[in-house]
């Protein structure tokens, strides 16, 4: 522009002042028109701006090209490192085990992972922006979000999903949004259930015992002239409900002990003939020949396991057999095989069991008749005991009954606990 004009004052000298101002508005009109070709391929590459498709050019453009594209590779990097930020947020929230949504200052939800789809039936696509409080519609969350108390959780069974329960709670962020948290504490409560209900059972049957001796203990002291036999029979009576509450607390210890060592037993070889005799010998001591007992060894096979808790599994099977079988019914002991698995099984002409009891009998304290089971002298323990002895074995416990025809109690054992007898080893 300074050469042009020094151009133009020296025709304007040469020749008029109207020649000079031609020339000048001509070289102004070739730059404008130069400077709009440059901003229009400008305008075509920031487009895609990619460095092999920059456009050439000359002087102060190329300087202003290539500034530009190192301004566009460092905002595209940038870009590109916050999507995938994002992405591992999106990714790490949609692995936790919890429900997260996050909702607007309206309850709109903007995004939320696929626990959250589940808890509450969400489609993470179809249903972003839209009120939550029009997808979930149960009366309890419509007035926890209204009411805005979000000190304490909302404990909530899903319409979608009435078999589970929901502690929801919200969490203020960034201003005026939310975050909307759902964790699945069916298995929590469950717990607790059992919790409580294990000390009310364990509660109500040390009271039953401990009220009858203490009765006994307090008529024994206001009656001095007490007979011989009558003092006899109380410390009997005495003797009966202490040795009940013994064995309830042996019986709790075992289980304590069993629940707390959650590895699968190794053991050792066990004699099974050996150790089924043991069992025979036990049951006949208990039944006191008012049951025909019968033992059936058809293999020959050893196992590998804790022989203690083998014992305890078998003769807590034998018990409630002879327990709940009257007097006469027969009862037969059988250790088999089946498909390569060994398995030891209880079978009586008891007085069986409905079938709506069979799944939760080896439930602590879960007694299908309360009354014959403190006569017989149960605790309510032996089946849970015995469960737990089954998992430690990696085995599984089958049941059978039919009221009035008796039950048949069967531990069936993974083949690798199974041991070769003497002759197959040979």
């Amino acid at each position: 522009m300074v050469l042009s004009a020094l151009a133009a004052l020296l025709l304007w000298g040469l020749f008029s002042a109207p020649i000079a101002l031609l020339f000048m508005l001509a070289v102004l009109l070739i730059v404008m028109a130069y400077r709009a070709r440059q901003l229009f391929k400008l305008g075509l590459w920031l487009n895609d701006a990619r460095i092999e498709t920059i456009p050439e050019a000359g002087g102060i453009w190329d300087e202003v090209f290539s500034r530009l594209y190192q301004m566009v590779k460092q905002h595209n990097q940038t870009k590109q490192e916050l999507a995938d930020e994002l992405q591992h947020l999106q990714q790490a929230a949609a692995a936790l085990p919890e429900g997260v949504a996050i909702l607007n200052e309206a309850n709109r939800i903007e995004w939320c992972n696929p626990v959250a789809e589940q808890h509450f039936g969400l489609n993470g696509e179809r249903d972003i922006m839209q009120d939550i409080t029009y997808l979930v519609r149960q009366p309890e969350f419509i007035e926890y979000i209204h009411d805005a108390d979000f000190s304490k959780p909302l404990l909530m069974r899903p319409a979608r999903l009435d078999n589970i329960v929901l502690s929801i709670k919200f969490i203020s962020y960034g201003g005026n949004k939310r975050l909307l948290i759902s964790r699945d504490i069916t298995q929590f409560e469950r717990v607790e259930a059992m919790r409580r209900d294990f000390v009310a059972n364990v509660s109500h049957e040390l009271r039953t015992p401990l009220t009858v001796v203490i009765g006994f203990v307090e008529n024994l002291q206001d009656m001095p002239d007490l007979s011989q036999d009558s003092a006899r029979r109380a410390l009997h009576l005495m003797a009966e409900q202490t040795r009940r509450m013994d064995n309830l607390v042996a019986d709790l210890l075992t289980l304590s002990r069993l629940e707390n060592e959650q590895s699968p037993s190794r053991g050792e070889p066990v004699d099974m003939k050996e150790l089924l005799n043991e069992v025979y010998r036990d049951g006949e001591l208990l039944s006191g020949a008012q049951h025909p007992l019968r033992m059936e060894i058809a293999s020959a096979v050893n196992l590998l396991g804790n022989r203690d808790e083998l014992r305890s599994a078998f003769s807590n099977l034998l018990s409630n057999a002879i327990r709940y079988t009257p007097d006469g019914g027969a009862i037969v002991l059988r250790w088999s095989e089946q498909g390569g698995q060994p398995v030891f099984s209880v079978q009586d002409s008891g007085i069986g069991i409905a079938a709506q009891h069979i799944p939760r009998l080896t439930e602590r304290f879960y007694r299908v008749d309360r009354s014959r089971s403190r006569e017989t002298g149960g605790t309510g323990l032996g089946l849970a005991i015995v469960k737990h002895i089954v998992i430690r074995h990696q085995a599984k416990l089958e049941i059978s009954s039919e009221e009035g025809k008796g039950s048949t109690f069967s531990i069936v054992f993974p083949a690798g606990r199974r041991l070769p007898s003497a002759s197959e080893a040979s």
